[in-house]
């Protein structure tokens, strides 16, 4: 078993530190059940994968998406929260739920386990989080599959691509180097049990709001799940963000993600992008000032 994990790493990997790992792995898992060898077998797969591609923690593109991974983990969990307030408005307003069914319950199951993920990984427990939501947007992806099954053979190959960008955002958090996560923001497990029942019932806060008269258009009520999920990410996640490149990586979630949610079209494409423009400049100056700050001191 040993032997055919390290054949996944680069020769000359291999060759430096083949028998070290062997020995790690041996320790690791001497009489250890079945579920840890398999996790130490998904972490040596996971690194020999990073190291193949690229995207190690001493690699360029490691580092890349080190820095944007919390802000894809960010427009996940927004995006899961935006459509579970918009499915709990329309079915407050009209009165009518539009999920009663098995598989509309299921649906609406992954998106709040979409979010929890996301407030999870954001909140300091980044590799639980991660594969949470990436877990939860992908039984979404097999529910939405299952509900246009009986036309899907009629079903355009664009309308099943469709479905890939939103798994590829909740997927990027996964190829964050182990030793890059973002730092644990709660430590305490009473600040972490409160975010977890906070951010539920702020969604929840979030739908009857707009169905009190208060009118917020799908634009609005997006940009107020996408705040809430950058202010939880914090400043460790604007530190991250040292060029133009891990900006635009960064921003491309909330685009791609807004656009899925119907708030990111023709009409508003101009605007998103000028308000980019701005918030980068805007975090490069407030990077240098910090910077600055931090050498005075």
């Amino acid at each position: 078993m040993t032997s055919r994990l390290l054949r996944l790493y680069p020769a000359e990997f291999r060759r430096a530190f083949g028998d070290e790992m062997a020995e790690a792995y041996r320790e690791a898992t001497e009489g250890a059940g079945a579920w840890t060898r398999l996790r130490e077998a998904g972490d040596i797969v996971a690194h020999a994968l990073r190291l193949r591609l690229g995207i190690g923690s001493a690699h360029r593109g490691g580092r890349l998406f080190a820095a944007a991974a919390p802000f894809a983990l960010a427009a996940t969990g927004a995006h899961a929260a935006f459509l579970l307030a918009s499915t709990l408005n329309l079915a407050y307003v009209t009165g009518r739920p539009d999920f009663e069914s098995p598989l509309g319950y299921a649906m609406n199951g992954f998106y709040v386990l979409t979010l929890i993920g996301a407030v999870v990984g954001l909140s300091g427990r980044f590799a639980v989080g991660a594969r949470t939501a990436f877990a939860a947007a992908t039984g979404t992806m097999v529910c939405f599959v299952i509900a246009v099954l009986p036309g899907a053979l009629d079903m355009p190959l664009a309308h099943v691509a469709y479905l890939a960008p939103p798994l590829a955002i909740a997927a990027l958090p996964l190829l964050c180097p182990p030793d890059l996560h973002p730092p644990c923001r709660i430590r305490t497990t009473t600040g972490f049990v409160a975010l977890m029942i906070w951010a539920p019932l702020s969604v929840v806060l979030l739908a009857l709001l707009d169905a009190g008269g208060f009118g917020m258009i799908p634009l609005w009520r997006f940009a107020v799940t996408v705040t809430a999920a950058l202010v939880l990410a914090g400043r460790p996640a604007l530190f991250g963000i040292r060029t133009y490149g891990r900006f635009a990586l960064a921003a491309a979630p909330f685009l791609v993600l807004g656009y899925f949610a119907g708030v990111v079209g023709e009409e508003t494409a101009l605007p998103c992008l000028v308000l980019l423009a701005f918030t980068a400049l805007a975090v490069r100056r407030w990077r240098r000032t910090h910077s600055d700050s931090a050498g005075h001191a």
